[in-house]
């Protein structure tokens, strides 16, 4: 719990009777390996802090092929936002990558904490904006860049996900086929 409070006071501080508010609604869970929390069509019901594993959001483009948008690892935030405050059904897939666990609180305690609480408030206004603001980045670099140039922001962004991350799904989070995913990894010197 020390690491989401840490993590939620890197945007807003909060006293200590309003994180005791907080941190009673967020509820542990586990899930295995390719385990889908939000299908496509469903409502997302809670936000997620990953406390362990690795997941990500993808959606299917016509054929079925899947188109990996986000991912999601220890210390991050996660869930389908859109979804979540908009309460309409998500267009993409939330699932676990490997073993995973959470800490999760539900839409109708993050309403209800907002109202009680403005610094929570507060909390999801700015933390909202950060996730808008790295959308606009990544879809400034999809739409703006080459292969090379993406491999290479991620690496400079994100060097440890080569670890974490099956290279099939890095290929598909930058647009880009496989086989040259797998040529500019054996080409680019790290």
């Amino acid at each position: 719990m020390q690491q989401l409070r840490s993590a939620i006071e890197a945007l807003v501080p909060l006293s200590d009777e309003v994180w005791e508010d907080l941190a009673a609604c967020w509820h542990p869970i586990t899930c295995k390996r390719k385990t889908v929390l939000t299908a496509a069509g469903d409502t997302e019901r809670y936000t997620y802090y990953v406390t362990e594993g690795l997941q990500r959001a993808f959606a299917l483009a016509e054929g079925q092929k899947e188109a990996t948008l986000m991912f999601s690892y220890p210390g991050s935030f996660s869930g389908i936002i859109d979804s979540f405050f908009l309460r309409q059904p998500s267009r993409y897939y939330l699932e676990t990558l490997t073993q995973s666990a959470f800490l999760r609180i539900s839409y109708d305690d993050v309403q209800r904490l907002m109202q009680q609480h403005p610094a929570i408030a507060r909390w999801i206004h700015l933390g909202t904006m950060h996730a808008m603001a790295g959308v606009m980045e990544r879809l400034i670099e999809i739409q703006t860049l080459g292969a090379e140039q993406k491999f290479r922001r991620l690496l400079a962004r994100s060097p440890h996900v080569l670890q974490l991350i099956p290279h099939k799904y890095l290929a598909s989070y930058l647009g880009i086929d496989p086989a040259t995913f797998s040529k500019l990894l054996g080409g680019i010197r790290l």
